[in-house]
């Protein structure tokens, strides 16, 4: 007898094939690491987006409750989304939670951003250099 799992299947691609799907304005980048590794540097790519799944807390990193009512302001379920992090384990996460809640094309980028930046794809920083005093 077959059991039927209730988990949904997560899907991970390696950086090269999620570049290609962004490249090509099929989908669209959920990095949901913290705002400070997102502003230190991410996939280089307009409509990136940034909901971290873990928050910086004084106990350490803890999960963000709100994240899927963020993602919901932002994302319909129909939406294509791959979802990267650091490594691949929050966004592994995070990929689970969107599929669980009924997103339909959802992929997890395998390696996260280290692998982005080992493979020198394109990144792009948001970090605030400071003010020169003339």
């Amino acid at each position: 007898m077959r059991s039927c799992s209730s988990e949904p299947e997560i899907i991970t691609i390696d950086v090269h094939k999620a570049n290609l799907l962004l490249r090509k304005g099929e989908y669209r980048f959920l990095d949901v690491r913290t705002t400070e590794e997102f502003m230190e540097g991410h996939v280089d790519f307009d409509d990136a987006l940034n909901i971290p799944y873990m928050l910086n807390a004084p106990q350490g990193r803890v999960r963000n409750n709100k994240f899927l009512g963020q993602v919901l302001s932002l994302c319909n379920k129909d939406d294509q989304l791959i979802v990267g992090c650091q490594s691949g384990v929050r966004s592994a996460y995070a990929t689970n939670i969107l599929l669980k809640a009924g997103f339909k094309h959802v992929y997890n980028m395998g390696g996260g951003y280290l692998a982005w930046v080992e493979n020198d794809l394109p990144v792009a920083t948001l970090a605030l250099t400071p003010k020169l005093e003339l």
